[in-house]
């Protein structure tokens, strides 16, 4: 199968093949054709499987088709759950729009809105926009939405996660009522089914793997280890082994700052990104990731989610996540377009159950292996580490004795989080 047999436009075939494609993936093969239709998608689509282009390619031949003779205004809005995600989502529609009459533009929080206030009133067909820099913006009286022909909500699943589900009604509700939809996430949660039903006409759905199934060039493994010695050992693995390229998940802002600062202790080049770090860091971080000069990158799961990170060889889970379908796409950020992968998950007895969720899920035995030196403390609770403290307080069981007198402050947190959800779009 090739993209002309798709049906797309010879100004979309010329940009595809100028980024040296000529073939879609599955998901791209799957989604085209019925977004071409003018048909509502519901898409599973893991991280790495070209679904960006499975809704952008038809999207722009439908805008392209349909030319509007009224001033440019949004005719298509992609709602994204991340910066960097939008980033990379626009980079995609400037690309493949190259040899089109469309104009676009991208839209986020954490940077002055001047700059993207300018560009949105020279008129726009396309615009890319996080959900609280979008809310903003509308709300001042300075875009607006009731021209949107075309609809995509992308990485759906993790929108749900961040708590964007009141800002994605209200965006519904200032759209016009009659336009075409388009859903893309990584699982078919009940969650996610739900939110489909209330956005979606009729949906065709569409899947480029099983869903939830683990990216089968990855080689998994699992060191069991005791809680406290995790860190001596991720900086044992990457040093031994010279891996250059490194991505490592922590639950938590302040785990991953601190991970940081150990390792550039020990001599390994290394960033974290996360909601506390300024935009400019967080690109900074990611530029030098890609070009070598930082080995390793220290992230937590929304601050990573949609980093387009290619052939990336290593990923390491210093922390188990307690929500299994996360562990996917973890490791998904290795292994893409065929290459192979390495996913390490270094595991303390309180993430006992969190592992065994996991291999649930994937429906396999991870490898399991003991460094000698780093054994796991066989007189540690296997009890499950508590969500509360999962998420607010960073450090699990063990913890107990430092967090008195913190509650008050976790709950002020998480309040805090609350207020700041329209206009701090990617809080971790």
């Amino acid at each position: 199968m090739s993209f002309k047999s798709l049906g797309l436009s010879e100004p979309l075939l010329k940009a595809i093949s100028k980024k040296g494609y000529d073939t879609p993936s599955p998901i791209q093969a799957k989604a085209i054709p019925p977004v071409l239709e003018g048909k509502d998608v519901l898409a599973s689509a893991q991280t790495g499987t070209g679904k960006t282009a499975g809704f952008t390619l038809p999207l722009l031949h439908l805008l392209s088709e349909n030319t509007n003779q009224r001033r440019r205004s949004i005719r298509a809005l992609i709602l994204t759950p991340t910066r960097e995600l939008a980033a990379q989502v626009y980079a995609n529609v400037k690309e493949y729009s190259e040899f089109l009459d469309i104009r676009s533009t991208v839209i986020f929080g954490g940077v002055n809105q001047k700059p993207q206030v300018a560009t949105l009133k020279q008129g726009v067909d396309v615009l890319v926009a996080t959900p609280g820099r979008l809310i903003d913006l509308e709300n001042q009286g300075l875009l607006s939405l009731k021209h949107v022909e075309i609809f995509v909500l992308d990485e759906a699943d993790r929108m749900l996660d961040m708590g964007f589900l009141r800002d994605i009604e209200r965006v519904m509700k200032i759209m016009p009522s009659k336009r075409q939809n388009l859903m893309f996430s990584a699982t078919f949660s009940k969650d996610i089914k739900k939110l489909a039903y209330s956005i979606l006409n009729n949906p065709i759905q569409v899947e480029a793997t099983p869903e939830n199934t683990a990216v089968e060039v990855i080689e998994q493994k699992v060191y069991r280890v005791a809680k406290g010695k995790k860190t001596d050992l991720i900086i044992k693995l990457i040093t031994d082994g010279n891996w250059k390229q490194v991505l490592v998940f922590n639950r938590t802002k302040h785990g991953a700052n601190k991970l940081c600062k150990k390792m550039i202790s020990s001599g390994i080049t290394a960033a974290a990104i996360h909601g506390n770090k300024s935009q400019g860091a967080r690109t900074k971080a990611l530029a030098g990731f890609k070009n070598g000069s930082i080995r390793v990158l220290v992230a937590t799961d929304i601050a990573a989610r949609g980093l387009d990170i290619p052939l990336l060889p290593h990923v390491i889970n210093f922390e188990l996540p307690n929500i299994s379908e996360d562990y996917v796409h973890r490791i998904g950020r290795t292994g893409r377009a065929g290459a192979s992968g390495e996913a390490i998950s270094l595991v303390s007895a309180d993430e006992t159950t969190f592992l065994r969720d996991i291999e649930k899920l994937i429906d396999m035995k991870i490898e399991v292996e003991i460094l000698e030196g780093f054994e796991p403390d066989p007189n540690a609770s296997t009890e499950p580490i508590k969500p509360g403290q999962n998420r607010n307080q960073g450090r699990g069981r063990g913890a107990n004795n430092r967090n008195s007198g913190k509650s008050k402050s976790s709950s002020s947190d998480r309040n805090k989080s609350k207020s700041r959800n329209r206009n701090n779009d990617n809080r971790r």
